[in-house]
C-alpha cells in the first residue's frame, strides 16, 4: 500500500518535512561558509561571492526545475500506479541534465563576463567574480545530476538521502575551504577559486551518492522500464513541467540581479551587506523550506490517486506549521539582526545595512510560506506555468518599476528598495494561494464528474 495516498497527513507532512528542513540548512551552509570566509579574506572578496551569487542560482534554479518537473511526473506516475512510467520518467530526467549542462557550460562562460560588467564589476573584482564563476561552471554537470537524483527520491517520498548526504558535505565544505583557499598541506593558494573547487568537489560526492540511493529504488533499472536513449515524448513532459519551475527559479535569481543593479549605486558595502543579510534570512526561513518538498511528493502523488481532499489537508496544515516557524524566525531576525551581521563582517556599515535590511525581512517570512507552498501544491497538479508569471511579477515587472521610482523618482534610498520587496512580495503570495484553491476545486469538480 502506498503510505504517501493513506497515512495521516499530518505525520507525512512531519516525516518528509523534517529531514529535508536539515539538508535545506545543510545545503545552505556552503553558502554560508563560502560567504565567512570570504569576509575574513576581504571585503572585495565578500561582495565578489555576492555578486556571482545570482549567476550561480541560475544554475542551481534550472537544475532544481527540471527536478521539480521530474518528481511531479514520476510521482503521479506513482500514484495511480504506473510503475513503467515512472522509471522511464527517471531515466529521462537524467539524460536531459546531461544535455542541458553541456549547453550551460558554454553559455555561462561566455556571457558572465558581460553580465558581472553590466553590475559594475572591474579589474581585480571582475577577476575575483569570473575566477568562482568559472570552476563553478566546470562542475555545473554534478548540480543538474545531484538534484535529478533528488527529484527522483523525493518523488518516492524520500526525503532523508539529502539530509544524510548534506551533514557529511557541509562538513567536508567546511575543512576544505581554508585549505584551498589560504593553500595549507601544501598546497597553492587559491583564494575564491578554493572555495568555488571545494563546492565542486563535494557536490560531486552528492552525485555519487545519491545516484547509489536513487539506484537502489530500482527506478532506473531497464526490467523496470527505464531507458537510456533519449525518448523525446518523455523529455517534451519534462520540459513541459520542469522548464516554468526553473524559469520561476531562475527569475529569482534575475531578481537579484536587479536588486543588485539599484544596490550597487549606494555602493560595494552595501552589495556586501545585502548577500550577507540574506544568507542569515535563509537559514531563519530553512526548517519552512522542507514544507515546499513535503508539499510537492505528496501533492504529486495524492493527485495521481485523485486524492484532492488530502491536498486540501496538505495545504492547511502545512500553513499552520509555516506560521509557528516564521513567527519564532521573524523574532531573531528583528532582534538579533546586528549580531548576526557581525558574525559575518567586522565593517561597522556592513553590519548596520544588513540589520536594516533584516527588520524588514522578519516580516516577510510567513509571505514566502504562503507563495512558496502554493507553488508547490500547483507543480504537483502538474499545473507549473502560474510559478513562473508569479516570479517574472514578484522578480522583475514589479521590482523594476517599483525600485525606480522609489529610489530616483522619490528619494526613499535604501529603505525603498527594502519596502518593495516587502509589499510585492506579499501580493505575490495572496495571489498564489488564491489561484490554488480555484485549482483544487477545479479538479475536485472534474473527478467527480
Amino acid at each position: 500500500m502506498n503510505r504517501l495516498v493513506t497515512a495521516p497527513m499530518p505525520g507525512l507532512i512531519r516525516e518528509l518535512a523534517t529531514p529535508a528542513s536539515i539538508g535545506f540548512f545543510f545545503n545552505t551552509m556552503f553558502n554560508v561558509v563560502d560567504t565567512w570566509y570570504a569576509g575574513r579574506f576581504s571585503t572585495e572578496a565578500l561582495a565578489a561571492l555576492s555578486l556571482t551569487f545570482p549567476v550561480f542560482f541560475i544554475l542551481v534554479a534550472m537544475g532544481n526545475g527540471f527536478s521539480t518537473g521530474t518528481t511531479a511526473l514520476v510521482g503521479n506516475a506513482l500514484g495511480s500506479n504506473d510503475r513503467k512510467e515512472a522509471s522511464l520518467t527517471a531515466a529521462q530526467g537524467l539524460v536531459l541534465s546531461v544535455m542541458v549542462s553541456v549547453v550551460v557550460v558554454i553559455v555561462g562562460y561566455y556571457s558572465s563576463p558581460y553580465l558581472y560588467r553590466l553590475l559594475g564589476a572591474q579589474d581585480t573584482y571582475l577577476k575575483l567574480c569570473l575566477d568562482y564563476i568559472h570552476i563553478i561552471l566546470a562542475g555545473c554537470v554534478f548540480v543538474f545530476a545531484f538534484y535529478m537524483f533528488n527529484g527522483i527520491l523525493n518523488s518516492q517520498g524520500d526525503t532523508r538521502s539529502f539530509r544524510d548526504y548534506l551533514i557529511v558535505a557541509s562538513i567536508a565544505n567546511i575543512i576544505l575551504d581554508p585549505i584551498l583557499m589560504y593553500g595549507w598541506l601544501g598546497l597553492p593558494s587559491m583564494g575564491v577559486k578554493g572555495i568555488a573547487l571545494a563546492t565542486v568537489i563535494s557536490q560531486g560526492g552528492g552525485v555519487i551518492f545519491l545516484g547509489r540511493r536513487t539506484w537502489r529504488t530500482g527506478l532506473l533499472h531497464r526490467s523496470s522500464g527505464a531507458r537510456w536513449t533519449p525518448d523525446f515524448r518523455v523529455l517534451k513532459d519534462i520540459f513541459t513541467q520542469g522548464i516554468p519551475a526553473g524559469m520561476s527559479m531562475m527569475s529569482v535569481a534575475l531578481g537579484i540581479f536587479v536588486i543588485t543593479y539599484f544596490l550597487s549605486e549606494f555602493g560595494q558595502s552595501v552589495v556586501a551587506a545585502y548577500g550577507a543579510a540574506t544568507r542569515i534570512e535563509q537559514i531563519v526561513l530553512l526548517p519552512a523550506l522542507g514544507l515546499n518538498v513535503a508539499a510537492l511528493s505528496l501533492a504529486s502523488q495524492n493527485s495521481g490517486a485523485k486524492r484532492y481532499d488530502r491536498i486540501r489537508e496538505l495545504v492547511r496544515v502545512s500553513m499552520g506549521y509555516g506560521a509557528i516557524i516564521t513567527g519564532v524566525g521573524g523574532l531573531v531576525l528583528f532582534f538579533g539582526g546586528e549580531f548576526l551581521m557581525g558574525l559575518f563582517t567586522p565593517d561597522v556599515h556592513v553590519q548596520a545595512v544588513g540589520a536594516r535590511y533584516l527588520r524588514f525581512a522578519a516580516f516577510l517570512e510567513f509571505s514566502y510560506v504562503v507563495l512558496f507552498l502554493n507553488t508547490s501544491i500547483l507543480q504537483g497538479l502538474k499545473k507549473p506555468a502560474f510559478s513562473l508569471w508569479i516570479g517574472v511579477y514578484r522578480q522583475l515587472v514589479m521590482p523594476i518599476g517599483f525600485f525606480w521610482l522609489a529610489t530616483r523618482v522619490f528619494g526613499l534610498a535604501l529603505d525603498g528598495i527594502w519596502w518593495g520587496i516587502f509589499l510585492i512580495t506579499w501580493s505575490a503570495a495572496i495571489v498564489a494561494a488564491y489561484y490554488a484553491r480555484r485549482k483544487v476545486t477545479q479538479l475536485e469538480r472534474e473527478a467527480a464528474q
